[in-house]
């Protein structure tokens, strides 16, 4: 599947290059140097998290992992924190206490709640407009609140029995429950607070790459910390990969106008959101780079639906396919699950606010 994603890619950046040559005069050229000015957004969002995340699953493993066993979980939660792809699920698997429950956390859970803490909330707060943020983080919190659906469902699937997968999955349902209550009370409060961790998570970041630049101008190693060349290899692979997933977004836009316009007529969102979704699913970057180009509603429905949805039929599920086959089936069912869930509670609160 991803090699087939892959071609699909260079064939369009091949589209985007040739464009970029007769002067853009299609627009492919346009979204094929869009790739590279994404780089810096992208490097400054995304490489002092990789730089700085053996520091935090250390301090996860010596802290967290304490407080998960005396909550009634697996430990391994705490490799969900982090992207399946960036640690989270090795991270997962040395701290399980239970073999199959490093899986679930590692795959299922990170690929939802750590990839939107490690990757989609980080880069999209680094290349959205800042217009945009408000609705970016209603539906992030939309997403996050009915991600324990699809984390039920991948659960289900893999074998575990509803009231163990409740009994594991109790700190996430209550931190979903207080959102919905946040949300319903006092939603600019809830907002506020994710402003807040937003800050403290660039502050953060800025301090990975800190140091990272640090060590390598001095050439130091340390264990704490990812070199900052490798967390840049990773940014410009995803640039790279971008040079050809931007033009293929325009171009599937393009093919599927009419169908889109009928999705978009049946669920009130115009044509571009549609895509997003649909480009969402196999890579986040270029969805979050449409939002700035269709309506409020529509931004507030991609956010939450990329929750859960964000680069399944991409990196994800090739990742899945090559450290654990067995979670492929529940890790499609989870993030199909929660993000249709997701989609559906960003359009239903939308028509509720209009009443």
């Amino acid at each position: 599947m991803n090699r087939v994603i892959m071609s699909i890619f260079a064939a369009a950046a091949v589209l985007g290059g040739l464009d970029c040559i007769a002067g853009n005069k299609k627009g492919y050229g346009e979204r094929f140097e869009e790739a590279f000015r994404l780089l810096g957004p992208t490097a400054l969002s995304m490489a002092g998290m990789i730089c700085i995340s053996p520091s935090l699953s250390l301090l996860l493993e010596k802290l967290l992992a304490v407080l998960l066993r005396f909550l009634g979980t697996d430990p391994a939660l705490a490799g969900g924190l982090f992207a399946i792809d960036m640690g989270g699920y090795q991270l997962a698997m040395q701290l399980a206490d239970v073999p199959e429950w490093g899986g679930y956390f590692g795959i299922i859970v990170g690929a939802v709640f750590g990839c939107t803490l490690t990757f989609t909330l980080p880069v999209g707060i680094g290349v959205i407009e800042e217009g945009d943020s408000g609705y970016f983080l209603k539906g992030i919190i939309l997403g996050l609140i009915t991600m324990p659906v699809g984390f039920l469902a991948g659960g289900l699937l893999f074998g575990f029995s509803p009231l163990l997968l409740v009994r594991r999955l109790a700190v996430l349902l209550v931190c979903a429950l207080l959102l919905v209550l946040g949300l319903w009370k006092r939603p600019g409060r809830v907002l506020s607070c994710f402003r807040l961790f937003v800050r403290a998570l660039k502050v953060l970041i800025t301090l990975g790459l800190t140091a990272g630049a640090v060590l390598y101008l001095l050439d130091l190693e340390s264990p704490f910390f990812t070199p900052v060349m490798d967390a840049m290899q990773t940014v410009s692979s995803i640039c790279v990969v971008m040079l050809g997933s931007l033009p293929a977004a325009l171009f599937l836009q393009r093919l599927l106008r009419v169908p889109l316009q009928k999705a978009g007529r049946l669920l009130r969102l115009d044509e571009t959101a549609v895509t997003a979704i649909l480009i969402g699913t196999v890579s986040v970057l270029p969805a979050l780079t449409m939002l700035k180009d269709t309506n409020p509603r529509g931004r507030v429905a991609v956010s939450a639906y990329l929750v859960s949805a964000a680069s399944l039929m991409g990196a994800h599920i090739a990742f899945t396919m090559g450290v654990s086959p067995d979670l492929t089936g529940p890790l499609i069912a989870a993030k199909l699950t929660g993000a249709f869930a997701a989609l559906a509670a960003a359009l239903w609160t939308d028509r509720a606010r209009q009443d």
